[in-house]
């Protein structure tokens, strides 16, 4: 008699335990209850706070300066970059903020000069301040959270809200 070379020996206990979830899910199927369907219901809003954060003259180019937004417990920058990018303000829409608490698991993230980006020492996460915070590397799930800042007509950047969660929170604001 010829043998079948093509068949795999799973074990019986792992083929049991496949075929016992296989039935408790075709039997949770027919014995679960169809939900009414439900209005759509609008998202929660979150109102943040207005915050002045540096004068556009105070900036220097590529020197970004400590902040907290949109409470003291959450530390930032604002970086004149140089050059226009996205999300950037100013006459030359180029200062952006960024938190400075990785996304992964909040460790302190430094601002890398030559690479004009934020490094976090902890899994070596890297988010590009030139692309809107993007992470390029590393073990974070979520792009940096990026500030909403605006300009007024004395130069006095304010800070109006997150793009992102900041790590370690349910709510941006408390």
């Amino acid at each position: 008699m010829k043998r079948c070379d093509l068949l795999v020996d799973v074990g019986r206990r792992r083929f049991l335990s496949g075929a016992g979830l296989a039935a408790a899910g075709a039997a949770a199927t027919t014995m679960v209850p169809q939900a009414p369907a439900r209005a759509a219901t609008a998202p929660a809003r979150v109102t943040y706070p207005s915050a002045r954060l540096v004068n556009i003259k105070d900036l220097k180019e590529n020197e970004p300066i400590a902040v907290t937004y949109p409470d003291a417990d959450a530390p930032g920058v604002i970086i004149k970059l140089g050059k226009a990018v996205p999300g950037g303000v100013g006459p030359d829409r180029d200062v952006v903020g960024f938190t400075t608490m990785c996304p992964h698991k909040g460790f302190p993230l430094h601002y890398n000069h030559e690479r004009r980006t934020l490094n976090c020492s902890g899994h070596y996460s890297v988010f590009d301040c030139e692309a809107g915070g993007q992470e390029t590397w590393g073990h974070a799930t979520q792009n940096l959270p990026q500030y909403s800042l605006r300009v007024d007509a004395n130069g006095d950047v304010f800070a109006e809200g997150l793009d992102e969660l900041l790590y370690g929170r349910l709510s941006n604001v408390l």
